[in-house]
């Protein structure tokens, strides 16, 4: 089962590790941070990213920080976390900015009776 992606909206210190962030999932964003999901931090220079998840027995913490650009981020007013899935995800982490070029909606079609 492929799990969410939960972008948190905002800007977190990232001095803070495993029981910080599952600290802001718990309390912040209501959710348990031992759900079979990928929780995403980012700073406020925009240039580290914190992915935290839990796997089976225990959390895995993943680190990326950039040393010349930024990544394209929520504004910390947008308050409620953005769910994404893996493809976004991977388009973020390589600096595409996935919050102004999404694809078409698609249309879902009901059956006339």
């Amino acid at each position: 089962r492929l799990a969410q992606v939960y972008l948190y909206a905002g800007k977190v210190d990232m001095r803070k590790s495993i029981n910080g962030l599952a600290a802001i999932v718990e309390q912040e964003l209501e959710l348990n941070p031992l759900s079979p999901a990928l929780f995403v931090f980012c700073n406020r220079a925009r240039d580290k990213i914190k992915l935290l998840y839990w796997e089976r027995n225990g959390f895995v913490l993943w680190y990326k920080r950039l040393e010349q650009q930024r990544f394209t981020w929520l504004k910390p007013t947008d308050g409620e976390p953005v769910i994404i899935d893996g493809y976004e995800l991977n388009l973020l982490l390589d600096g595409l900015d996935i919050f102004n070029n999404k694809p078409h909606n698609t249309l879902n079609f009901t059956a006339m009776s």
